[in-house]
């Protein structure tokens, strides 16, 4: 062999070795989107299981607000919808919109119902609606934190499909970004 075919072999190898770890490192930083999007998928089903035995509990003391429980269900119905959009990998920015404006629209409501039941001592010292109410103040701190896991994770993989020269590989292995929320 000649040296410069064995300069050549040498060169594919290492090109070949760097190829591999590059992937590798994409794939990792993709499964740790996914990774931190379990954990706000959790949190967000956690504080959701709450909505339904609330909006009961507070149908017949509440009977004049009607309209508060059920934008705040048909909220939760739509959070729902658009958490199960989000299963694509990564995230598309899209995806990531409808899931904030989701979020952003069952916050409100919430928030609506929540002053509802304040205002209504009596209603708010109720076993079932007090653990209720505590359940959902108590998960909204774990969903933030989960959130912001999950930017960081976003940004990181991001930030690696930018780099050069890695990102000569992101049209060849399909890899694109990821949304935030």
């Amino acid at each position: 062999m000649s040296p410069g075919q064995i300069a050549a072999l040498v060169a594919a190898a290492v090109a070949a070795f760097w190829i591999l770890g590059a992937y590798n490192r994409l794939v990792g930083l993709r499964n740790a989107i996914d990774q931190a999007w379990a954990k706000v998928e959790a949190a967000q089903r956690q504080r959701g299981a709450a909505v339904a035995p609330l909006v009961a509990a507070l149908r017949e003391p509440l009977a004049a607000e009607h309209g508060a429980l059920d934008t705040l269900q048909a909220a939760q119905g739509a959070s729902t919808q658009a958490t199960a959009a989000m299963a694509a990998r990564p995230v598309p920015a899209g995806a990531a919109a409808r899931w904030l404006a989701a979020e952003s629209a069952l916050t409100s409501a919430a928030s609506r119902v929540l002053a509802l039941v304040e205002q209504h001592p009596d209603v708010s010292a109720r076993e079932p609606v007090a653990g209720l109410v505590r359940a959902w103040h108590e998960e909204a701190p774990r969903l933030g934190f989960a959130r912001q896991l999950f930017n960081e994770a976003a940004r990181s993989h991001d930030e690696a499909l930018a780099q050069f020269p890695t990102r000569l590989l992101v049209p060849l292995f399909g890899f694109g970004p990821a949304g935030r929320i």
